[in-house]
Protein backbone atom coordinates (compact mmCIF):
# COMPACT_ATOMS: atom_id res chain seq x y z
CA UNK A 1 0.00 0.00 0.00
CA UNK A 2 1.36 3.43 -0.96
CA UNK A 3 0.94 6.11 1.70
CA UNK A 4 1.33 9.82 0.89
CA UNK A 5 0.91 12.12 3.90
CA UNK A 6 1.35 15.59 2.37
CA UNK A 7 -0.78 16.99 -0.46
CA UNK A 8 -2.60 20.17 -1.38
CA UNK A 9 -5.80 21.11 -3.20
CA UNK A 10 -7.37 24.29 -4.47
CA UNK A 11 -8.68 24.83 -0.94
CA UNK A 12 -5.26 26.38 -0.40
CA UNK A 13 -2.52 26.59 -3.04
CA UNK A 14 -2.97 23.41 -5.06
CA UNK A 15 -4.30 23.68 -8.60
CA UNK A 16 -7.13 21.13 -8.44
CA UNK A 17 -10.22 20.66 -6.26
CA UNK A 18 -10.05 18.17 -3.38
CA UNK A 19 -12.06 15.45 -5.10
CA UNK A 20 -9.73 15.55 -8.11
CA UNK A 21 -6.68 15.28 -5.83
CA UNK A 22 -8.19 12.11 -4.37
CA UNK A 23 -8.92 10.66 -7.81
CA UNK A 24 -5.37 11.36 -8.96
CA UNK A 25 -4.01 9.74 -5.82
CA UNK A 26 -6.02 6.58 -6.44
CA UNK A 27 -4.84 6.51 -10.07
CA UNK A 28 -1.25 6.83 -8.81
CA UNK A 29 -1.68 3.77 -6.61
CA UNK A 30 -1.96 5.66 -3.32
CA UNK A 31 -4.14 3.83 -0.80
CA UNK A 32 -3.78 6.26 2.11
CA UNK A 33 -3.67 10.01 1.45
CA UNK A 34 -3.45 12.98 3.78
CA UNK A 35 -4.91 16.23 2.49
CA UNK A 36 -2.90 18.95 4.22
CA UNK A 37 -3.99 22.31 2.86
CA UNK A 38 -2.40 25.39 4.39
CA UNK A 39 -4.17 26.52 7.57
CA UNK A 40 -7.59 25.28 6.44
CA UNK A 41 -9.79 22.20 6.67
CA UNK A 42 -12.27 23.34 4.01
CA UNK A 43 -11.22 20.66 1.52
CA UNK A 44 -11.63 17.71 3.89
CA UNK A 45 -15.38 17.14 3.43
CA UNK A 46 -15.33 16.88 -0.39
CA UNK A 47 -12.10 14.91 -0.25
CA UNK A 48 -13.69 12.50 2.22
CA UNK A 49 -16.67 11.92 -0.07
CA UNK A 50 -14.36 11.25 -3.01
CA UNK A 51 -12.18 8.94 -0.91
CA UNK A 52 -15.16 6.79 0.05
CA UNK A 53 -16.14 6.49 -3.61
CA UNK A 54 -12.59 5.64 -4.65
CA UNK A 55 -11.96 3.14 -1.83
CA UNK A 56 -9.09 5.25 -0.49
CA UNK A 57 -8.34 6.08 3.14
CA UNK A 58 -8.23 9.83 3.72
CA UNK A 59 -6.18 11.13 6.64
CA UNK A 60 -7.66 14.48 7.75
CA UNK A 61 -4.84 16.97 7.92
CA UNK A 62 -3.61 20.53 7.62
CA UNK A 63 -0.26 22.24 7.13
CA UNK A 64 0.11 24.91 9.79
CA UNK A 65 2.09 28.07 9.10
CA UNK A 66 4.59 28.60 11.91
CA UNK A 67 7.57 30.88 12.46
CA UNK A 68 10.60 30.96 14.73
CA UNK A 69 13.26 33.68 14.70
CA UNK A 70 12.05 34.97 11.36
CA UNK A 71 12.12 31.59 9.60
CA UNK A 72 9.05 29.73 8.34
CA UNK A 73 8.39 26.36 9.92
CA UNK A 74 5.78 24.11 8.31
CA UNK A 75 3.91 21.77 10.64
CA UNK A 76 1.81 18.91 9.31
CA UNK A 77 -1.11 18.10 11.62
CA UNK A 78 -3.18 14.90 11.42
CA UNK A 79 -6.34 13.47 13.06
CA UNK A 80 -7.09 16.58 15.13
CA UNK A 81 -10.62 17.72 15.97
CA UNK A 82 -11.21 20.54 13.43
CA UNK A 83 -13.75 22.22 15.70
CA UNK A 84 -11.43 22.37 18.71
CA UNK A 85 -11.94 25.97 19.89
CA UNK A 86 -8.30 26.84 20.64
CA UNK A 87 -7.00 25.38 17.38
CA UNK A 88 -9.81 27.01 15.39
CA UNK A 89 -9.08 30.37 17.01
CA UNK A 90 -5.40 30.14 16.14
CA UNK A 91 -6.19 29.09 12.59
CA UNK A 92 -8.40 32.14 12.26
CA UNK A 93 -5.55 34.43 13.31
CA UNK A 94 -3.25 32.84 10.74
CA UNK A 95 -5.82 33.14 7.94
CA UNK A 96 -6.42 36.79 8.78
CA UNK A 97 -2.68 37.34 8.51
CA UNK A 98 -2.61 35.60 5.12
CA UNK A 99 -5.29 37.90 3.70
CA UNK A 100 -3.52 41.03 4.91
CA UNK A 101 -0.16 39.81 3.64
CA UNK A 102 -1.49 39.16 0.12
CA UNK A 103 -2.73 42.74 -0.21
CA UNK A 104 0.57 44.13 1.11
CA UNK A 105 2.66 41.99 -1.26
CA UNK A 106 0.56 43.07 -4.24
CA UNK A 107 1.00 46.70 -3.21
CA UNK A 108 4.80 46.27 -3.06
CA UNK A 109 4.85 44.59 -6.45
CA UNK A 110 2.81 47.44 -7.92
CA UNK A 111 5.35 49.90 -6.52
CA UNK A 112 8.03 47.91 -8.35
CA UNK A 113 6.16 48.43 -11.62
CA UNK A 114 4.43 45.04 -11.86
CA UNK A 115 0.93 45.37 -13.41
CA UNK A 116 -0.71 43.14 -10.77
CA UNK A 117 -3.90 43.65 -8.79
CA UNK A 118 -5.33 41.90 -5.75
CA UNK A 119 -8.33 40.87 -7.87
CA UNK A 120 -6.02 38.84 -10.11
CA UNK A 121 -4.74 36.94 -7.11
CA UNK A 122 -8.07 36.34 -5.38
CA UNK A 123 -9.66 35.29 -8.68
CA UNK A 124 -6.97 32.65 -9.09
CA UNK A 125 -7.38 31.47 -5.48
CA UNK A 126 -11.16 31.24 -5.85
CA UNK A 127 -12.66 30.01 -2.60
CA UNK A 128 -9.29 28.73 -1.39
CA UNK A 129 -6.89 30.26 1.10
CA UNK A 130 -4.81 32.97 -0.59
CA UNK A 131 -1.09 32.33 -0.44
CA UNK A 132 2.18 33.38 -2.04
CA UNK A 133 1.94 30.58 -4.65
CA UNK A 134 -1.13 32.32 -6.08
CA UNK A 135 0.84 35.55 -6.39
CA UNK A 136 3.70 33.61 -7.96
CA UNK A 137 1.35 32.09 -10.53
CA UNK A 138 0.05 35.55 -11.47
CA UNK A 139 3.62 36.81 -11.86
CA UNK A 140 4.33 33.92 -14.23
CA UNK A 141 1.13 34.58 -16.18
CA UNK A 142 2.18 38.23 -16.55
CA UNK A 143 5.61 37.16 -17.83
CA UNK A 144 7.41 38.80 -14.92
CA UNK A 145 9.09 35.46 -14.08
CA UNK A 146 9.49 32.36 -16.27
CA UNK A 147 7.78 30.01 -13.80
CA UNK A 148 6.01 30.42 -10.43
CA UNK A 149 9.04 28.92 -8.68
CA UNK A 150 11.17 31.81 -9.99
CA UNK A 151 9.09 34.27 -7.99
CA UNK A 152 10.41 32.89 -4.69
CA UNK A 153 13.72 34.77 -4.84
CA UNK A 154 15.12 37.93 -3.21
CA UNK A 155 14.27 39.68 -6.45
CA UNK A 156 10.55 39.17 -5.85
CA UNK A 157 8.56 37.46 -3.08
CA UNK A 158 11.10 35.10 -1.52
CA UNK A 159 11.99 35.47 2.15
CA UNK A 160 13.72 38.85 2.53
CA UNK A 161 12.84 39.74 -1.06
CA UNK A 162 11.90 43.15 -2.43
CA UNK A 163 8.19 42.36 -2.22
CA UNK A 164 8.23 40.02 0.77
CA UNK A 165 5.91 40.79 3.66
CA UNK A 166 5.96 39.03 7.03
CA UNK A 167 2.62 37.91 8.45
CA UNK A 168 1.37 36.37 11.66
CA UNK A 169 2.33 32.73 12.16
CA UNK A 170 2.07 30.33 15.08
CA UNK A 171 5.11 29.44 17.17
CA UNK A 172 6.01 25.85 16.19
CA UNK A 173 6.07 24.47 19.74
CA UNK A 174 2.73 26.13 20.41
CA UNK A 175 1.36 24.48 17.24
CA UNK A 176 2.52 21.05 18.44
CA UNK A 177 0.78 21.54 21.78
CA UNK A 178 -2.41 22.90 20.18
CA UNK A 179 -2.71 19.90 17.87
CA UNK A 180 -2.05 17.43 20.69
CA UNK A 181 -4.72 19.13 22.81
CA UNK A 182 -7.11 18.70 19.85
CA UNK A 183 -6.38 14.96 19.72
CA UNK A 184 -3.93 15.00 16.82
CA UNK A 185 -0.27 14.45 16.02
CA UNK A 186 2.28 16.61 14.24
CA UNK A 187 5.06 15.95 11.74
CA UNK A 188 7.65 18.57 10.82
CA UNK A 189 7.56 19.17 7.05
CA UNK A 190 10.69 19.37 4.84
CA UNK A 191 13.01 20.86 7.51
CA UNK A 192 16.23 20.43 5.50
CA UNK A 193 15.02 21.72 2.12
CA UNK A 194 18.01 23.94 1.31
CA UNK A 195 16.56 24.93 -2.06
CA UNK A 196 13.98 26.98 -0.14
CA UNK A 197 16.80 29.24 1.02
CA UNK A 198 17.37 27.91 4.55
CA UNK A 199 17.22 24.78 6.68
CA UNK A 200 16.03 24.34 10.25
CA UNK A 201 18.69 23.73 12.92
CA UNK A 202 18.85 20.30 14.55
CA UNK A 203 18.41 21.99 17.93
CA UNK A 204 15.01 23.32 16.84
CA UNK A 205 13.89 19.81 15.89
CA UNK A 206 15.03 18.61 19.30
CA UNK A 207 12.99 21.38 20.95
CA UNK A 208 9.92 20.30 18.98
CA UNK A 209 10.44 16.66 19.93
CA UNK A 210 10.50 17.71 23.58
CA UNK A 211 7.24 19.60 23.04
CA UNK A 212 5.51 16.48 21.66
CA UNK A 213 6.34 16.39 17.95
CA UNK A 214 5.55 12.90 16.61
CA UNK A 215 7.55 12.75 13.41
CA UNK A 216 9.74 14.35 10.78
CA UNK A 217 9.32 14.33 7.01
CA UNK A 218 12.62 12.99 5.63
CA UNK A 219 11.67 11.69 2.17
CA UNK A 220 10.56 14.82 0.34
CA UNK A 221 11.27 15.97 -3.24
CA UNK A 222 13.25 18.95 -1.92
CA UNK A 223 15.55 16.83 0.27
CA UNK A 224 18.81 15.53 -1.17
CA UNK A 225 20.29 12.19 0.01
CA UNK A 226 22.46 13.87 2.63
CA UNK A 227 19.46 15.69 4.14
CA UNK A 228 17.45 12.47 4.24
CA UNK A 229 20.24 10.60 5.98
CA UNK A 230 20.72 13.45 8.45
CA UNK A 231 17.03 13.48 9.34
CA UNK A 232 16.87 9.72 9.74
CA UNK A 233 19.74 9.82 12.19
CA UNK A 234 18.20 12.72 14.07
CA UNK A 235 14.83 10.99 14.19
CA UNK A 236 16.49 7.90 15.66
CA UNK A 237 18.17 9.97 18.35
CA UNK A 238 14.97 11.85 19.23
CA UNK A 239 12.49 9.01 18.94
CA UNK A 240 10.61 10.55 16.01
CA UNK A 241 8.69 8.72 13.28
CA UNK A 242 10.18 9.14 9.78
CA UNK A 243 7.69 9.92 7.01
CA UNK A 244 7.84 10.47 3.26
CA UNK A 245 5.42 12.49 1.15
CA UNK A 246 5.03 14.12 -2.24
CA UNK A 247 3.93 17.62 -1.14
CA UNK A 248 1.92 17.61 -4.37
CA UNK A 249 0.36 20.90 -5.48
CA UNK A 250 -1.06 19.62 -8.75
CA UNK A 251 0.16 21.30 -11.91
CA UNK A 252 2.31 23.65 -9.86
CA UNK A 253 4.62 20.79 -8.80
CA UNK A 254 4.16 18.49 -11.77
CA UNK A 255 1.45 16.09 -10.55
CA UNK A 256 3.70 14.02 -8.34
CA UNK A 257 1.33 12.26 -5.90
CA UNK A 258 2.97 9.12 -4.56
CA UNK A 259 6.47 10.05 -5.70
CA UNK A 260 7.58 9.84 -2.04
CA UNK A 261 5.82 7.61 0.47
CA UNK A 262 5.57 6.67 4.13
CA UNK A 263 6.05 3.06 5.21
CA UNK A 264 3.08 1.19 6.72
CA UNK A 265 5.06 0.75 9.97
CA UNK A 266 5.66 4.49 10.22
CA UNK A 267 2.00 5.17 9.53
CA UNK A 268 0.95 2.79 12.31
CA UNK A 269 3.48 4.43 14.63
CA UNK A 270 1.88 7.83 13.99
CA UNK A 271 -1.56 6.37 14.72
CA UNK A 272 -0.23 4.99 17.99
CA UNK A 273 1.03 8.43 19.03
CA UNK A 274 -2.39 10.04 19.01
CA UNK A 275 -3.24 11.32 22.49
CA UNK A 276 -5.62 9.16 24.48
CA UNK A 277 -8.39 10.27 26.79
Amino acid sequence: MRIDLHSHSAASDGTEPPDEVVRRARAAGVGILALTDHDTTEGLAPAGDAAREAGLTLVPGMEMSCRRDGLSVHMLAYWFAPDDPELARERGRVLEGRDGRAAAVVAKLAELGVPITLDMVTRLAGDGVVGRPHIARVLAELGVVPTPADAFTPEWIGTGGRAHVTRYATGPEHAVRLVRAAGGVTVLAHPKAARRGYTLPDAWIADLAAAGLAGVEADHPDHDPAARARLRGLAGDLGLVVTGSSDDHGELTGHRLGCETTSPDAYEALLDRRPTG
